[in-house]
């Protein structure tokens, strides 16, 4: 029986994902990844306020069902724009139903 030797913990990247993903992981795990923010002053401002507006004290906690690949671009994207990804969940709820 041939054995592996594996990092304890570390993820496999495994045969799911394709060359650039491969060597996006490699750029990140090398240490010599930065992520560029897309947040300009405006566009935080107005993610500010609509972020704002869906925070009041007649607020309900919910539970709500993503799919995981939605959740992590969710959580990645409201890290590149400085906010909880929570907040941005509801800003993002509270545009499409304010239109």
């Amino acid at each position: 029986m041939k054995t592996t030797t594996k990092k304890k913990n570390a993820p496999s990247i495994g045969r799911y994902i394709d060359a650039e993903e491969k060597s996006l992981v490699k750029l990140i795990e090398s240490g010599n990844f930065e992520a560029e923010s897309i947040m300009t002053p405006a566009l935080k401002k107005k993610y500010m306020q609509s972020a704002r507006a869906t925070m009041n004290d007649a607020r309900i906690k919910i539970s709500l069902r993503l799919a995981q690949t939605d959740l992590v671009k969710l959580k990645a994207q409201a890290m590149r724009e400085g906010m909880p990804y929570q907040t941005l969940i509801g800003s993002i709820l509270h545009k499409a139903v304010s239109r």
